[in-house]
């Protein structure tokens, strides 16, 4: 699996995390013996989710619109 291919099952795993949360809203979470706000732990995993698409968009192509005077 590349890089790419990770930060891709990364990004759906955390969708479908925030589905779930969403789904089964609970009035808090426990994660790693932390007691976590349902809505910080979305916000959580939404910033993991716009880190994924920064990334992503590293690998593709991109263009740059030049124009020439003569």
């Amino acid at each position: 699996m590349n890089d790419r291919q990770q930060i891709e099952e990364i990004k759906q795993l955390t969708l479908a995390q925030i589905k779930e949360v969403r789904t089964n809203t609970k009035p808090t979470y426990w994660i790693d013996g932390q007691r976590v706000h349902w809505e910080q732990y979305v916000e959580s995993l939404q910033r993991t989710v716009d880190w994924c698409d920064h990334k992503l968009s590293d690998y593709e192509p991109f263009e740059v619109a030049s124009r020439g005077d003569a």
